[in-house]
């Protein structure tokens, strides 16, 4: 299982696009954390979402535990078949997410030139900027 971590940063919640049922989360490239890249995270198909507008400390998007996921299923109604669906955000499990495998993007804020997101759908990808990405899975 991979795991996106990313501590000491951070993070606010950029967008929720009802229609597409699309969630964005992002860091920017800030003096404060001395960090030079934007990291943006796209989670698709969301069911349900229990979220903090800032993440002061940083992200640590991962599968819910069974025993998590139990919690949320209680207070929340799911159905079993969210459990493979279910996404924690925060190390003490305050957040979480219904939808499809998140993915992540990161880049150096200074080489995106006019590009005002890594998710913008009518560029290609990958860019033509250094650049990383991957998958929660």
């Amino acid at each position: 299982m991979t795991d996106f971590i990313r501590t000491g940063r951070l993070f606010r919640v950029v967008g929720f696009n009802p229609s597409h049922r699309q969630l964005f989360l992002q860091s920017e490239a800030t003096l404060v954390d001395r960090t030079t890249t934007r990291i943006e995270i796209y989670i698709g198909h969301v069911e349900l979402m229990l979220l903090e507008p800032y993440y002061r400390n940083g992200l640590h998007i991962r599968r819910a535990s069974s025993e998590e996921f139990a919690v949320l299923k209680e207070r929340h109604g799911l159905d079993p078949s969210d459990a493979e669906y279910t996404w924690m955000l925060d190390p003490d499990g305050g957040s979480f997410v219904i939808g499809s495998i998140p993915s992540w993007r990161e880049a150096e804020y200074e080489l995106m030139g006019d590009r005002e997101s890594l998710y913008d759908w009518s560029k290609p990808w990958p860019p033509d900027f250094p650049a990383e990405s991957g998958w929660v899975c």
